[in-house]
């Protein structure tokens, strides 16, 4: 995949990336920043928490850093709930800074707003390397594909990547498996794709699998949860 990206504005006035190689964006045309509230902290970190709201620290495990949304979002949270959380992402083509210092999350909801120098240092903490990047929140992200990639143990799986149709050796049985063997007891696996084939295949690996409704402009959206 080549790193040339557009940098798009969102039905919700928020950006997300489009990619010309794969005629693909990064999040919904429909609005970036409600699909990853609605998808990965909804029904993903706060749908964890609120089963187990004492035990920490949280393991995130983030399949596509990408804009870094999901992590800033996730930060955002470890904060204002004073839980720790441990959050791994991979991403094999990190963006540039011109980029993602051009990226206008942080002026969306103005109530989190002094949250916003985070952001970039989300982008600039150093690859490859455990970071401190709040009192509550530690990460680390990899430049690396997740076929290569080593897995550490999750509570929770932000699974992030570009749509089955686009990069299908992403949502292979093998791969998915290789993610869900890391799940710990109780762990919740989250994902914006509705694929039949993706829900069946999540299952024959032990997961109970949900279909909720999705974000703004998409019916659907996967959930499953580790049994334990």
């Amino acid at each position: 995949m080549g790193k040339e990206v557009k940098i798009i504005t969102t039905e919700d006035g928020s950006h997300s990336l489009f990619l010309p190689e794969l005629n693909e964006t990064y999040h919904s045309f429909h609005g970036a920043y409600r699909e990853s509230v609605h998808v990965f902290m909804l029904y993903g970190l706060e749908a964890w928490y609120t089963k187990n709201p004492d035990r920490f620290p949280i393991r995130i495990f983030e399949v596509g850093f990408g804009t870094g949304l999901n992590a800033w979002l996730s930060l955002v949270w470890a904060e204002q709930y004073k839980v720790p959380v441990l959050y791994h992402s991979i991403e094999p083509f990190p963006l540039e800074k011109d980029i993602y210092s051009q990226l206008n999350y942080t002026e969306v909801d103005h109530t989190i707003y002094h949250y916003a120098p985070y952001f970039q240092q989300l982008h600039e903490a150093t690859w490859g390397e455990g970071v401190i990047m709040s009192e509550y929140f530690n990460m680390k992200k990899d430049i690396i594909t997740l076929e290569d990639a080593t897995l550490y143990s999750s509570d929770i799986v932000f699974f992030d990547a570009f749509a089955p149709n686009k990069q299908p050796e992403l949502w292979t049985k093998e791969i998915l498996e290789k993610v869900t063997e890391t799940m710990n007891p109780g762990a919740v696996f989250t994902t914006y794709c509705a694929k039949g084939q993706v829900k069946r295949d999540l299952s024959d690996l032990g997961l109970e699998v949900e279909t909720l409704p999705g974000p703004p402009g998409k019916k659907e959206m996967t959930r499953g949860w580790r049994k334990g």
